[in-house]
């Protein structure tokens, strides 16, 4: 009897070992956020060059950002992508990366970069951005903050 009497308590160890496992959040967990782009003229002289849209998903794991997108309807061929970092959300910031996109009206694309923490803090408050330029539109045809 003492030997089943150990036996049941260790099947509710082992139990409760898996349940507090199972429940407990995986401290390694990539993030993701997600970015619409979309059409952001400069100046009114630019608003007929910059038409498209696109979407991409992103996931930090720990410094590195991934990042997996498409394109289509530019009015020119795309010819840089870049990551930026606004001093706020929503404002225009400098470009800290570029990645390279199809130089095409449409296309996917696929970038890794590797932040500094003052970048994964900003990604995280919403400061970081993606921007890709066409021959139509060199200073901006498509726009997207990343976020949650």
């Amino acid at each position: 009897m003492a030997a089943h009497g150990l036996h049941g308590s260790g099947l509710r160890l082992i139990a409760a070992a898996f349940a507090l496992f199972a429940f407990t959040p995986t401290v390694n967990a990539a993030d993701a956020f997600k970015v619409r782009l979309t059409p952001v003229p400069i100046e009114a002289s630019t608003a007929a060059k910059t038409r498209g849209s696109g979407t991409a998903i992103a996931s930090l794991d720990g410094t590195t950002l991934t990042l997996d997108g498409s394109f289509s309807g530019l009015q020119g061929a795309a010819t840089v992508a870049s990551l930026h970092e606004g001093p706020v959300a929503g404002v225009r910031g400098p470009g800290v990366a570029d990645f390279t996109v199809p130089q095409a009206a449409s296309g996917t694309f696929s970038a890794k970069f590797m932040l500094t923490p003052a970048q994964v803090a900003s990604l995280r408050q919403g400061r970081l951005y993606l921007q890709i330029n066409s021959a139509a539109a060199p200073d901006g045809n498509l726009w997207g903050w990343l976020s949650k």
